[in-house]
């Protein structure tokens, strides 16, 4: 196990509170677009969450009033139009590898939703677990306004398993911006905090998450994912297994206990 609560990432801010690991992107003056190198850089960090000892939950912040604003036309936009196909394909693997690696963190992923959540923004909203925003949250898939298909990241895949494949359809064909309201009344958002107290609730439900049993919380994550896969009697089996597995953990013995001495269980992760 590593810690990585000492990380300083070069283009993106990071820090460690109890065990929840929050992410800024830091270009508020620009709406926090995204950059080749901070796109890299994330998905370098969620590939080495499975293996943080100091990390249980972590919270996907706005910064300045705003999450993101995609990728930054000047910086990943503009040189695109100029590459060749090889290119082209290297950078789309490597924007998708960052859904992939925050799907395989095997930790929750909380989004804190403020402002503008579009483009890739909108697809790292999509990918993490759990959804808050503000409502003056603006979050629209808008590949389709500079000529692009709505089939980025994975969003055709994952969003019409959030929202239902009509509105999805809607969404990744128009590129509007989802408001809030609908945002929440469709599933997207799980709740809607005033700008004021977002971050705030975020971190609680993370704390909240953080003490409970987190070997377990990373199986419910892998579940979730791979069962997408499977039939039925495939899920069961799986969740079966899964289960037996938890059940040899100090956790469950934990709970049994404290449920016998009628207190409440302090779960420790093992």
């Amino acid at each position: 196990m590593t810690d990585l609560a000492g990380l300083k990432p070069k283009h993106f801010l990071w820090q460690v509170e109890g065990r929840v690991g929050v992410i800024r992107l830091n270009r508020p003056d620009r709406k926090n677009p995204l950059t080749f190198d901070s796109y890299a850089e994330l998905r370098d960090l969620f590939r080495a969450l499975p293996y943080a000892g100091d990390v249980d939950v972590v919270v996907f912040a706005s910064n300045g009033g705003n999450f993101c604003s995609g990728g930054d036309v000047h910086d990943i936009i503009g040189p695109l139009v100029g590459m060749d196909m090889k290119g082209l394909l290297a950078f789309t693997r490597m924007t998708g590898d960052l859904v992939k690696a925050m799907i395989g963190c095997s930790k929750p992923v909380i989004a804190a939703v403020d402002g503008i959540c579009v483009g890739a923004g909108a697809i790292i909203a999509m990918a993490a677990d759990l959804r808050l925003a503000s409502p003056e949250a603006k979050c629209a898939f808008l590949f389709t306004r500079v000529g692009l298909a709505g089939c980025d990241m994975g969003a055709c895949a994952m969003l019409p398993r959030i929202i239902g494949q009509g509105r999805a359809a809607e969404l990744l064909y128009t590129g509007r911006s989802m408001s809030a309201a609908e945002g929440e009344r469709w599933g997207f958002w799980n709740a809607l905090h005033g700008a004021e107290v977002l971050e705030a609730e975020a971190m609680a439900l993370a704390r909240r998450l953080a003490e409970g049993p987190c070997f377990a919380h990373g199986m419910t994550k892998t579940q979730i994912n791979q069962e997408w896969n499977m039939g039925l009697e495939q899920a069961i089996e799986a969740e079966a297994q899964a289960q037996a597995i938890c059940m040899q953990t100090r956790d469950f013995e934990r709970a049994y206990r404290a449920f016998v001495a009628k207190e409440k269980p302090v779960f420790e992760g093992n």
